[in-house]
């Protein structure tokens, strides 16, 4: 008699949506004069705000918390350029988000965006992964009207964001990982918002193949797994 394959547990992804809302973001001080400025609306001192910080340091988020408070409309850097219209697309807006902002590649529509905007009298929140200076702008107006603009920076976290992110994308995920398992990350993981975000796919997508809560054997193999992805990648 042949044998049966025991049946393989397939990992599926399935989106998560993320919450966007003011109490649910993730104070330190690191993201506090970030946060500051979002909250100081509409008392800026320039029309416009330029908020940079790493990947995965909460800067979309904070976005979206300016995008409710101001009823801005939203749009991402890449998606402003696919846009027929963007002028026609902002209409009557007095408020606009463009997430991603160093990615542009119409130097001149977003100089048209930005003066209409002023007059307005309205606000612009662009959100990058750094200053303005490193954008490669090539369009003086645009530039030095960037470069004049208020800007806030999100620094690196510290460990205790660490571990508070963490915990919230687990939780967010429907994960409950216990305290000593997330120190053990802490103490071992690159010190970065990016490699929180994928520690903890990585780490739910090693639950669902193994269908056991997180254990400190696949923290281990998570870990282990980063490690030799970025390794490949260097080499």
């Amino acid at each position: 008699m042949s044998r049966v394959p025991a049946p393989v547990q397939l990992a599926f992804s399935f989106r998560h949506t993320a919450a966007y809302r003011l109490e649910d973001f993730l104070p330190a001080p690191c993201n506090r004069a970030a946060l500051d400025a979002i909250l100081a609306w509409p008392d800026w001192p320039t029309p416009a705000l330029v908020l940079h910080g790493p990947p995965g340091s909460g800067r979309t988020h904070l976005a979206h918390i300016w995008c409710d408070r101001a009823r801005a409309l939203f749009m991402t850097g890449a998606e402003l350029w696919e846009v027929a219209d963007p002028l026609e697309r902002l209409g009557t807006a007095r408020a606009l988000v463009i997430d991603d902002a160093d990615l542009a590649t119409a130097p001149r529509l977003l100089l048209e965006l930005y003066n209409l905007l002023v007059e307005r009298r309205g606000h612009l929140l662009l959100t990058a992964t750094g200053p303005v200076e490193g954008w490669g702008l090539a369009l003086p107006d645009l530039l030095s009207r960037l470069k004049a603009a208020a800007s806030a920076r999100i620094a690196p976290p510290d460990d205790a964001l660490l571990a508070a992110l963490l915990v919230k994308q687990f939780g967010d995920r429907g994960l409950s990982v216990p305290p000593a398992i997330v120190e053990y990350l802490i103490a071992r993981m690159e010190r970065s918002f990016a490699a929180a975000a994928q520690l903890v796919e990585a780490l739910d997508r090693a639950s669902l193949r193994a269908r056991r809560p997180v254990t400190m054997g696949l923290a281990r193999l998570a870990l282990a797994e980063m490690a030799a992805r970025e390794a490949e990648a260097e080499g």
